[in-house]
């Protein structure tokens, strides 16, 4: 898994903008799935999410500043019970401290927080068994210390019983600092804009308006390593800021691609490939210059939509393609089912086994629900806000006031709305919820979502 991989830098996924060879080799194998989604945009939520196999709501990991207690039930300690061999090697960014180290590893060496691309200092169960960790200063580029790491786990391994190993990088996330081999990467070369980076916003949501994630926003010298260029006009310092921030972006992505290419050429090379199920994921996606922006958060799909592929010889066919609704915590209880483990009833996801085969189930959801609670964060003003995706629409409330003066749950006056139909309109352009002609699409989209929340048991913010 990385972190901030949007799905369109990824060339399995169409990319424009780089190539991803050794990424592209899991969905060229395997699966690749399109219509993957997060419940919560942001690290931590989600990250909980994929463990737990719960909605935030339930595992209470709902923003940065709440941590995962490591006493609830993950996949990691249900495979350690089964007799695996089990490590997390990379960005954990749960929390640290009795109630917060990783747990169900035999093994962890991970990024305190959200760690650093150069030099940076790891921290590792302690080797005599009690609780607490060391704390080891690394030399050299992150991406390929975690690399290492876990080639050097993988070699030490009883080979008489099976294994899971998390590899957790902490790139492409801001602040986008290349390795040495590829920092040259993409010099001379005009990167194309997406096709949205112009956006106006003009139909969108007041709060919508007011997020402090634009290419602008950008801090020169902390994301992108240079002074502004004097005399340009807004319209060439957009373009300059695009092209400085993209381009380290997607070295560091670069880097991600060798490591894939490491691990999947040393489970061929050891005779592990036909038996190893391998997935490659990131924690949400990503605006690349989409809508203007940089980072994530919102329900829009660049940011919503997970890139999630994979592979697996003994089950599923190369080369496959699937439309169906998958969400991440569908993720635990999907590879607990791979191994032959039920998984707690208490686990809201649903196995994507039958997708995996090719099949799509009469009853498979066609509706997804989200919620983002980091309510007018310091960081990039962005709302709190939940929502409902179906195939062909998008429902968002932002319940909260624009101007954040109301609390963190505004009276329902102060709850803005954004409808968009994805079949007319798939860059999300055109704010239509109060449309006359979507009033009946709207009203439908409510009761979903009502639904929704009923059933996975959150409570809206009325």
């Amino acid at each position: 898994m990385s972190d901030d991989h949007a799905a369109h830098a990824i060339g399995a996924y169409g990319s424009v903008i780089n190539q991803t060879p050794h990424l592209d080799r899991i969905a060229d194998g395997g699966m690749l799935f399109n219509s993957c989604f997060c419940t919560n945009s942001i690290c931590t939520p989600s990250r909980a999410a994929i463990l737990t196999g719960n909605h935030n709501h339930v595992n209470g990991v709902t923003t940065l500043d709440t941590p995962m207690d490591n006493r609830l039930e993950t996949f990691p300690k249900l495979l350690q019970r089964a007799g695996y061999q089990t490590a997390m090697i990379g960005k954990w960014h749960l929390g640290h401290g009795p109630q917060y180290d990783p747990t169900g590893f035999d093994f962890w060496r991970v990024l305190p927080g959200q760690g650093h691309y150069h030099n940076p200092v790891m921290l590792q169960a302690r080797t005599d068994g009690e609780p607490g960790y060391d704390v080891l200063e690394r030399s050299g580029y992150v991406t390929e210390l975690i690399t290492d790491d876990c080639l050097e786990w993988l070699g030490a391994v009883d080979s008489e019983r099976p294994w899971l190993l998390l590899c957790h990088h902490k790139a492409p996330h801001r602040t986008w600092e290349p390795s040495k081999k590829h920092f040259t990467l993409y010099d001379g070369i005009e990167v194309p804009e997406p096709q949205t980076m112009w956006d106006d916003h003009e139909t969108r949501a007041q709060v919508v308006q007011a997020v402090e994630m634009r290419l602008m926003d950008l801090d020169p010298i902390i994301d992108l390593k240079s002074p502004v260029p004097a005399g340009l006009s807004r319209a060439e310092e957009i373009r300059w800021r695009y092209q400085r921030y993209i381009k380290d972006y997607l070295r560091t992505i670069a880097s991600v691609d060798d490591s894939v290419g490491q691990l999947l050429d040393y489970l061929e090379a050891t005779g592990q490939a036909e038996n190893t199920v391998v997935v490659y994921t990131s924690d949400q996606g990503f605006f690349l210059g989409d809508h203007g922006w940089f980072d994530k958060r919102l329900m829009y799909e660049e940011s919503l939509r997970m890139p999630f592929m994979v592979r697996y010889p003994r089950l599923i066919e190369p080369g496959g393609v699937h439309e169906g609704m998958v969400t991440n915590v569908d993720f635990a209880p999907t590879f607990l089912e791979l191994v032959g483990i039920e998984a707690p009833a208490e686990m809201q996801g649903r196995s994507i086994v039958p997708l995996l085969k090719g099949e799509l189930p009469d009853d498979w959801p066609s509706s997804m629900y989200y919620r983002y609670w980091m309510h007018n964060d310091g960081a990039h003003r962005v709302p709190a806000h939940y929502g409902v995706r179906t195939v062909t629409h998008k429902l968002i409330c932002y319940y909260n006031d624009p101007l954040g003066q109301l609390g963190a749950n505004g009276p329902a006056s102060a709850m803005e709305w954004e409808l968009f139909d994805l079949e007319a309109d798939p860059f999300e352009m055109v704010n239509v919820a109060n449309r006359p002609e979507y009033a009946t699409v709207r009203n439908e989209l409510e009761r979903e979502l009502a639904r929704l929340q009923q059933e996975l048991g959150d409570t809206p913010a009325l």
